[in-house]
């Protein structure tokens, strides 16, 4: 038997034995139904709190699984927490420093192209008019 044959036969089971408890369920007393339904209200609230969102956490390698654990008093607990923290920090001040590496590469980059039609300006390899086209990064290119 495929799983597939396999699950269509589990779920119309499952459908008979729905029906009959709900056939059944129509015939129980009302003291027992409000029963059941107290009962379930009871389960469904503890399985809501059960199911509760955790809080996202970040996670580190090593004995503790999270970044701000709590203290609980230990030296070793203190040291690798403050190890984690500092790691933190320097991840953070490397990354800065790299994002404003990036910036000062990208600001010197358009300084030299500036610094080209400066030049070429200056030596009279870029007609004035150029300067009014649309395109006259183009023409620049083009040219070298």
């Amino acid at each position: 038997m495929s799983l597939n044959e396999r699950e269509i036969r589990e779920r119309r089971f499952a459908r008979e034995i729905r029906a009959a408890l709900d056939t059944a369920a129509d015939d129980l007393p009302a003291d027992i139904t409000e029963r059941l339904a107290a009962a379930r209200r009871m389960a469904l609230a503890r399985k809501k709190a059960e199911v509760a969102a955790p809080v996202p956490q970040l996670a580190m390698p090593g004995p503790q699984s999270t970044l701000f654990d709590d203290d609980d008093g230990s030296p070793l607990h203190r040291a690798g927490a403050w190890l984690r923290r500092f790691a933190l920090f320097w991840t953070l001040v490397a990354l800065v420093a790299g994002l404003m590496g990036i910036y000062h590469w990208q600001e010197q980059k358009r300084i030299e192209e500036l610094a080209d039609v400066d030049a070429a300006m200056l030596l009279d390899d870029l007609p004035p008019t150029a300067y009014a086209d649309e395109g006259f990064h183009v023409f620049l290119k083009r040219g070298q």
